[in-house]
């Protein structure tokens, strides 16, 4: 199986550069995954496509301003992106530019381009332009104070202020990712009640957005792509809620492909805590999910092929196409889908 297969035209008008004025008014694309069949319709109105006693799983973790510019004692800039958090630590950065073990970075402010007192060490490097850090206090609150929101470089821009706020779900509670999950970031709590009230039940798990998620794929085989793990924790609540709920015959929805993998590493190993590194591609048996709301993906991704997995490939490229074809908007800050 060829990576290359799973590519599609995106043009560049297509990408949604910034998020909707007011969060939830994006557009739904609704796809049957046994016939094909495509359903226009809005991420406002994703409850009436749900029944009563169905269950959406969300993922309540909390992005990180991860984004650090620093400098070396010479003043060259190196620019760091925090990964995520694994088990409560946080200890391995991306980065830009040459760095050697033992080089000592200084944290700039970003708000006045001076130097902070706070440093970062760099213990070791590592592939695929990582390298593992100490620094001179907490780096979470290192962050905090000084990082910026780690954007998709695809954007081609710096975060703003609106980007703080936007690239965030509602609920994000548990610190500690370096991307956001988001096909969640336009639910909003009007659309929570509304589902509530409906008779779908919402339950939440967590899951550290890191490497594994947004590394790219540098192999065109396939099964020579190393999916880089990442922690996450599902609840006792809601293994019991998914447990009642496959048991009267309803559906298990997952929000995002980030809560797909969590829930199908589960489903696979039992495990309900820990670092999770499944990569799901075409020929995958889904045994968690019914359904998937999900974003739209860049071409030849990991996203990409774990939802050619459970839509189809046949399927979902047309769907694809169809919407390029129909002014939806693509990737982090775009459209969204719902397959069922």
């Amino acid at each position: 199986m060829l990576v290359s297969d799973y590519n599609y035209d995106l043009p560049e008008k297509c990408i949604a550069k910034r998020p909707p004025k007011v969060r939830g008014t994006t557009r739904l694309l609704v796809l049957n995954r046994k016939s094909g069949q495509i359903t226009d319709s809005h991420y406002a109105d994703l409850a009436d496509f749900l029944e009563p006693g169905d269950l959406i799983i969300l993922n309540d973790t909390r992005v990180m301003r991860s984004r650090v510019f620093t400098e070396l004692p010479d003043g060259r800039p190196r620019e760091l992106v925090v990964l995520e958090k694994h088990d409560g630590e946080i200890d391995h950065v991306m980065y830009r530019g040459k760095l050697h073990a033992g080089d000592i970075l200084t944290v700039k402010n970003i708000n006045d381009d001076s130097r902070t007192t706070d440093t970062i060490a760099i213990k070791e490097i590592l592939g695929n332009g990582t390298a593992t850090i100490t620094s001179s206090r907490d780096i979470t609150k290192i962050v905090a104070d000084y990082g910026n929101v780690p954007l998709p470089p695809y954007l081609h821009r710096d975060a703003d202020a609106d980007d703080i706020k936007r690239y965030q779900t509602v609920w994000a509670k548990q610190l500690g990712s370096a991307a956001a999950p988001t096909a969640s970031l336009n639910m909003t709590k009007s659309l929570m009640q509304k589902l509530q009230e409906k008779g779908v039940q919402i339950r939440y798990l967590t899951l550290h957005v890191g490497l594994g998620t947004f590394l790219p794929i540098r192999t065109d085989n396939v099964e020579e792509h190393h999916m880089h793990s990442e922690w996450f924790h599902i609840p006792t609540e809601t293994v019991k809620a998914i447990e009642a709920t496959k048991a009267a015959g309803h559906r298990v929805i997952a929000v995002g492909t980030t809560v797909t993998r969590t829930l199908e590493f589960w489903a696979k190993t039992g495990k309900t805590e820990g670092e999770d590194n499944i990569f799901i591609y075409p020929g995958f048996k889904f045994q968690a999910i019914d359904a998937l709301v999900t974003n739209f993906h860049a071409p030849k991704s990991t996203v990409l092929m774990l939802t050619a997995a459970f839509a189809g490939w046949d399927h979902l490229k047309p769907a694809y196409e169809h919407a390029t074809q129909t002014g939806y908007k693509l990737l982090s800050y775009g459209d969204s889908m719902l397959i069922y």
